[in-house]
């Protein structure tokens, strides 16, 4: 894939600001390989524009970071969306990943009232009793206005930002695009999986900027928690819900760690810290469904001690057979059984280059003595993960994005919990969960349903295995049986060698003319000249610049 003509003209002023942010910001390797100055090397000057910002003086990383702010909103979340794969992602890279913050300005009041307005159908003084004009918080995909119901309930409004969709698809066109790139020109990027990456930020993106289902989220999270005094989850308003306008209950509070507030309200923080990391291992470990970034900004206390959630627009899932796989894990450490946690980090993960099986179990079992023979509740389970995806990232192995993300979101919980309280340890409330899950796991009623399950898919396949061998049996009778190679690469190989040829016919041609042009030189006829001398200034022009092409193509 190159950046066609085509591509070209449909973005040409994203195209554009893509590759000039690249070099302004050091990035002329990487422009290069891409081939993106060989393609506008006639308005090198105009697109190129140098800027005055000392990119020599910043780390690789430092420049990663800032040209994905200066690239704008989608840019910025695909970054935060990478700063949860700590799996894939370099560790310095990984910390300046997550200082990305969004920087956009909020959206005129006047744009703000047209969306509520066309999208619910009705004047905003009709729809609400009360609408201030001024948000009250905002982000990439939209802005947080508070307002009241008629019967003065407090809500908050979230409305989406206009034209954001047309400018995320135009983005995510062109990461595609720079994914494919990236995997064509840089061999060592094959690992990282960059088109699988931007399909991943991609589908999740687009669930975001569709606020019915953050408000569905919400709701399942409300059912989940309805008997859970110590929570309050936001109740939506569906009749003033649609795809662009979220009406929700507002959480009126403070951030967890605002330490005044809380002695203002007589709130103990390590009480709150308890709370807040039961709660989420509920989520993770019972419920299989956890909200995806409990930083403090989106963790508030209500003045009764009630700990509010807001903003669900990155969740996370776990089925109950990745939930067993970790308990599963984290059993082998503790009780110091190196192989069975080789097995289960390979039976989770995806290596993406061959493994050393041998130097794995030497480094699981250096990474099981750190923790071996301690009590649970003695684990720092924030070093221990930590140090469980170093493994993962010396060996090349990928793991579910939902896993990642529970990783990345109990570092940043138990972080929060230490600020709350220094003697926090997440630990002694992941305790319980894990015993009941073993519980559950070995119970009769778990273990004949597991029996029944897979008993159907037994007898499931050996009713369709006479059908399946009838066909073989009947294809090979007939002599219809193929069997189908895929050969890795061969497009590009295939691709070389046409190209290859293309030159050899141009070189013969241009041989061909040269030759006879020079014959006829020869001739004394001065009508024929006049044929001859252009001819051979043609060729003698084409035949420069088929040797320009090849000395450039590094194919010589």
């Amino acid at each position: 894939m190159d950046f066609t003509p085509l591509r070209i003209l449909r973005n040409l002023g994203r195209t554009r600001q893509i590759a000039s942010v690249l070099l302004n910001h050091g990035f002329i390797d990487v422009a290069d390989r891409l081939g993106i100055v060989r393609t506008f090397e006639r308005w090198r000057r105009w697109l190129f524009r140098r800027g005055g910002r000392p990119a020599k003086m910043l780390s690789r990383p430092e420049r990663v970071r800032r040209v994905l702010e200066d690239l704008g909103p989608t840019f910025i979340k695909f970054g935060q969306v990478m700063s949860t794969r700590p799996d894939l992602i370099p560790p310095a890279y990984l910390a300046e990943l997550e200082r990305l913050q969004e920087h956009v300005p909020p959206f005129p009041w006047e744009q703000a009232r047209t969306i509520v307005e066309e999208e619910l159908g009705g004047p905003i003084d009709e729809l609400y009793a009360e609408f201030t004009n001024v948000p009250i918080a905002g982000g990439s995909l939209g802005q947080v206005h508070e307002a009241r119901l008629a019967d003065g309930t407090r809500v908050a409004v979230k409305i989406r930002r206009p034209g954001i969709e047309r400018e995320i698809e135009r983005d995510l066109s062109l990461m595609e695009e720079l994914a494919a790139l990236l995997e064509r020109n840089f061999p060592e990027m094959e690992v990282f999986d960059p088109s699988g990456l931007v399909g991943q930020f991609a589908r999740s993106i687009r669930r975001e900027i569709v606020f019915t289902r953050e408000a569905k989220t919400i709701d399942e999270f409300r059912r989940l928690f309805r008997d859970d005094a110590t929570l309050y989850v936001p109740q939506v308003y569906w009749d003033l819900t649609t795809d662009a306008v979220l009406t929700m209950s507002f959480v009126d509070g403070c951030k967890i760690t605002d330490l005044k507030a809380l002695a203002e309200w007589n709130l103990p923080p390590a009480e709150l810290a308890g709370n807040g990391a039961r709660i989420f291992m509920k989520m993770a470990f019972e419920l299989g469904v956890f909200h995806g970034d409990p930083h403090p900004g989106n963790i508030r206390v209500l003045p009764s001690g009630v700990i509010g959630l807001i903003d669900y627009g990155m969740v996370g899932r776990l089925e109950v057979e990745k939930r067993e796989q970790l308990m599963d894990l984290l059993v082998a450490v503790t009780h110091g059984k190196v192989q069975s946690a080789v097995a289960t980090l390979l039976e989770v993960g995806k290596p993406f280059r061959p493994i050393d099986r041998s130097q794995l179990v030497g480094d699981v079992r250096d990474f099981i003595d750190g923790f071996y023979g301690l009590p649970l509740e003695r684990i720092d389970i924030g070093r221990l993960l930590t140090e469980f995806v170093s493994v993962l990232t010396t060996h090349g192995i990928r793991y579910p994005a939902d896993l990642m993300l529970l990783i990345r979101a109990i570092v940043t919980l138990e972080g929060v919990g230490r600020e709350l309280d220094p003697q926090f340890n997440l630990t002694v409330h992941l305790q319980p969960f894990v015993e009941a899950q073993m519980r559950r796991r070995y119970s009769p009623e778990r273990l004949a349903e597991k029996l029944q399950t897979e008993a159907k898919e037994l007898f499931g396949i050996a009713g369709a295995l006479p059908r399946h061998v009838e066909r073989i049996l009947q294809k090979l009778a007939d002599d219809h049986l193929h069997v189908q190679f895929e050969h890795q690469n061969l497009d590009r190989l295939i691709n070389e060698v046409d190209r290859a040829g293309n030159r050899l016919v141009i070189g013969l041609v241009l041989s061909a003319i040269i030759v006879s042009s020079a014959l006829v030189l020869r001739a004394s006829s001065s009508e024929v000249w006049i044929f001859a001398i252009p001819a051979f200034v043609l060729s003698s022009l084409l035949g420069v610049w088929l040797i320009y092409g090849v000395f450039r193509s590094g194919r010589l």
